[in-house]
């Protein structure tokens, strides 16, 4: 049976896409088969695999609508052992087709279940706010990764996801935990770094990944050429990094 790992964090432009992509590919660099669900109507995860968004017949926002089957929606192998559910901007209509919808907070749960012990990894990219498309995610995790990114504001809406997160616990599924903190845009030059590792650590009783995520040219450069850094250049400190925070996964 797959672990899902729902990648979430209300705050853009925290590397939710990045850690998405990066994690999944590293993953199956340590021959985990592995499926990537995009929930963000940007579908930059989409395009981060060299998957043109545009030009797709059946995506996730068919699958919410029952228009085409989970198996219909997949694209196998984007990358050696990773396969993706895609996501376009149609998605961003969802919550209003849905409106009325028995259970709609189950949509995706209920499809996932019969492909789940296809992958030993799901990976869920939620999008960047606390609405239909991430409760959707949190039905479907078994736990939820948090991406932070090191900066003044890090614990700012933080408190906010963790309630959310409860609040599903609690209501729609009981088998979701925190799968912990993993720091990303982390610089070593800078006090400022360190100072939000720390307060974090101070702040939360959570799981944090000793894993730290590098601010990295290479990693930035990697989803313009539709490919995830350990392939666009395996010897960058972005792609070390998200090998080991996989091993960290893995073992934990």
């Amino acid at each position: 049976m797959g672990k899902a790992i729902a990648v979430a964090n209300q705050k853009g432009g925290v590397g939710k896409t990045t850690t998405s992509i990066n994690l999944s590919s590293a993953l199956a660099a340590k021959n985990k088969k592995v499926l990537v669900i995009d929930t963000d109507p940007q579908g930059n995860t989409t395009s981060g695999f060299g998957v043109d968004k545009n030009n797709l017949d059946n995506t996730i926002y068919e699958l919410f609508l029952g228009e085409c089957s989970i198996e219909e929606c997949i694209i196998k192998n984007v990358i050696e052992g990773v396969s993706l559910i895609p996501s376009n901007v149609n998605l961003a209509a969802t919550e209003i087709e849905l409106i009325g919808v028995e259970k709609k907070e189950f949509i995706l749960k209920n499809e996932v279940d019969w492909v789940k012990d296809q992958y030993d990894y799901i990976i869920i990219d939620c999008p960047p706010s606390l609405n239909l498309l991430t409760i959707n995610s949190m039905t479907t995790a078994d736990s939820v990764l948090v991406p932070i990114q090191c900066e003044y504001y890090a614990l700012e809406g933080l408190s906010q996801l963790i309630h959310t997160v409860n609040l599903v616990k609690e209501r729609l599924n009981p088998k979701l935990d925190m799968e912990g903190i993993v720091f990303t845009m982390y610089d070593s030059r800078t006090n400022l770094s360190l100072q939000v590792v720390e307060n974090v650590k101070s702040h939360l009783n959570q799981n944090i990944y000793k894993t730290l995520i590098p601010r990295n040219i290479r990693l930035a450069e990697a989803p313009s050429y539709g490919m995830p850094i350990n392939i666009y250049d395996p010897k960058s400190a972005g792609a070390e990094a998200y090998m080991m925070l996989a091993e960290e996964i893995i073992n934990k």
